[in-house]
């Protein structure tokens, strides 16, 4: 019996170890572009974005010297990272283009004309300062319109201002990745 009474005070005792005032949480969220390209994808939606299991956890992960990924349990991003980078990147194409690019599910009653896929394969803040993004994009017709499909490569590079693992700088670049990705996306390049 009194090995069940001390469960509640270890559980106390853990619960102090852990200080919610150390723990930072970061957001993606580029600020909003203005419009500057053509309308090229009309009304598209956007599947939810595939980011490689390190960049999509909850802790902030980086590179370190070693080659290794490495977070830390106080640095986290603000929100679950697929869903930031697709509310982000479909907001940045929007304002970039004057599109309707929306998140899935399409919520409208009239329908998408294009649904837009991107596949994340590198989204890493390494050794070097740098955060590498690299990946692929899909534009094809919804329903019955045939107006081509669109493969699309990206592979680019974001200064992070330090080699030394930042959390707000790595928060930085990858906002600054949402809108250069968008870009790409809204030029159909």
């Amino acid at each position: 019996m009194k090995a069940l009474s001390l469960i509640p005070l270890c559980l106390l005792g853990l619960a102090a170890c852990s200080d919610p005032e150390s723990i930072a949480r970061y957001p993606i969220d580029p600020p909003t572009a203005e419009k500057a390209l053509p309308n090229r994808l009309g009304r598209a939606e956007l599947r939810e974005v595939s980011l490689p299991q390190y960049a999509g956890g909850q802790e902030i992960a980086f590179q370190t010297e070693d080659g290794a990924l490495r977070s830390n349990p106080d640095n986290l991003w603000a929100d679950d990272p697929a869903r930031s980078v697709t509310l982000a990147l479909a907001r940045q194409i929007s304002s970039l283009s004057g599109a309707t690019v929306i998140s899935e599910p399409w919520p409208l009653a009239d329908p998408p004309t294009r649904k837009i896929e991107v596949r994340i394969e590198q989204m890493l803040p390494g050794a070097d300062g740098q955060l590498h993004v690299a990946g692929v994009y899909f534009v094809t017709a919804s329903g019955f319109e045939s107006s081509g499909d669109t493969v699309r490569r990206f592979d680019f590079t974001v200064p992070m201002g330090s080699q030394d693992p930042q959390a707000q700088a790595i928060a930085k670049a990858n906002s600054t990745a949402v809108t250069m990705l968008a870009r790409q996306i809204a030029q159909l390049r």
